[in-house]
C-alpha cells in the first residue's frame, strides 16, 4: 500500500516538472542524433558507420572485398556491420537515458524498457 502512494507521489512530481522533463527529453534525443558509433565486419573489410538515430552514414568496403567481386560476402558483412551499429546505437541510447533518469532521480523511470539494459 505504501509502495503504490509513493509512486502516487512520484507521478505527481513528474507532473509539476512535465515541461522540464519534455525539454531534457528533446535535448537528449538531439544530442544522441549527432553521436556516431562505427563497427566493422569480416575482419575490417566492411566498415559501417551510423548515427545514434539509426542513419547509416556510410558503409566502406576493403579493396580486397571489392576485388573478389563476392557479391553474397559483400552482402553478409554489410548486414552484419549494419546490425552490430543497431546494437550500439540502442546501447548508446540507453546509457544516455540512464545518466538522465539517474540525473532527474524519478520514482520508477530506471524501471522503463531499455534503462536496464534490454529491450
Amino acid at each position: 500500500m505504501f509502495d503504490g502512494l509513493k509512486n502516487l507521489a512520484g507521478l505527481a512530481g513528474m507532473a509539476r516538472n512535465a515541461g522540464e522533463l519534455q525539454r531534457r527529453m528533446a535535448d537528449l534525443k538531439e544530442r544522441i542524433g549527432r553521436m556516431e558509433v562505427e563497427s566493422t565486419a569480416g575482419g575490417d573489410a566492411v566498415r559501417v558507420r551510423m548515427s545514434g538515430d539509426f542513419r547509416v552514414l556510410s558503409i566502406e568496403y576493403h579493396d580486397w572485398v571489392i576485388q573478389s567481386g563476392n557479391r553474397t560476402l559483400m552482402q553478409q558483412m554489410a548486414t552484419e556491420a549494419v546490425n552490430l551499429a543497431i546494437l550500439q546505437c540502442r546501447d548508446l541510447a540507453a546509457a544516455e537515458l540512464a545518466k538522465l533518469a539517474d540525473e532527474l532521480d524519478i520514482p520508477g523511470l530506471r524501471d522503463l524498457p531499455g534503462l536496464s539494459g534490454q529491450f
